[in-house]
């Protein structure tokens, strides 16, 4: 059984000018880091020219469906009828995407098929990272 979901998602880019482009973007998921989900956008579609990743948590994702979610670096809200909006803030500055919020859904249900929510602390072998941090310290 596969510990990793990946799905591509389509994400339009909010900018100053009248067309937003359409960037490809990858929902990823790991049941060994089961609380978080990452969104990865290629590096041409990025300022700096590299792969950005973000990492934020999957009850983040999942409740930006239904209400305005987030105070930190990651802001997940529904927009109209079909869509969410993620906004991502760094000091180099803010960036907003809109995704089919139909493509959140089935990656959420996949992700929930994988780790049912609320059992994500099942996945954590808290007995082994707790030696790993103690090897590390001495």
């Amino acid at each position: 059984m596969s510990t990793v979901i990946e799905q591509l998602v389509e994400a339009r880019l909010v900018a100053a000018a009248p067309r937003m482009p359409n960037i490809p973007a990858t929902l990823h998921y790991d049941r060994l880091d089961p609380f978080a989900v990452r969104m990865t956008f290629p590096a041409p579609a990025t300022l700096e020219g590299v792969e950005v990743c973000w990492t934020f948590s999957r009850e983040l994702l999942a409740a930006g469906l239904h209400d305005a979610e987030g105070h930190g670096d990651v802001r997940v809200r529904p927009y109209g009828y079909d869509r969410t909006v993620l906004e991502f803030h760094a000091p180099e500055g803010t960036a907003v995407v809109h995704v089919h919020s139909a493509d959140i859904r089935r990656f959420l249900q996949a992700a929930g098929e994988l780790v049912p929510t609320g059992t994500e602390h099942r996945q954590l072998d808290l007995d082994h990272d707790l030696a790993e941090l103690m090897r590390d310290a001495c």
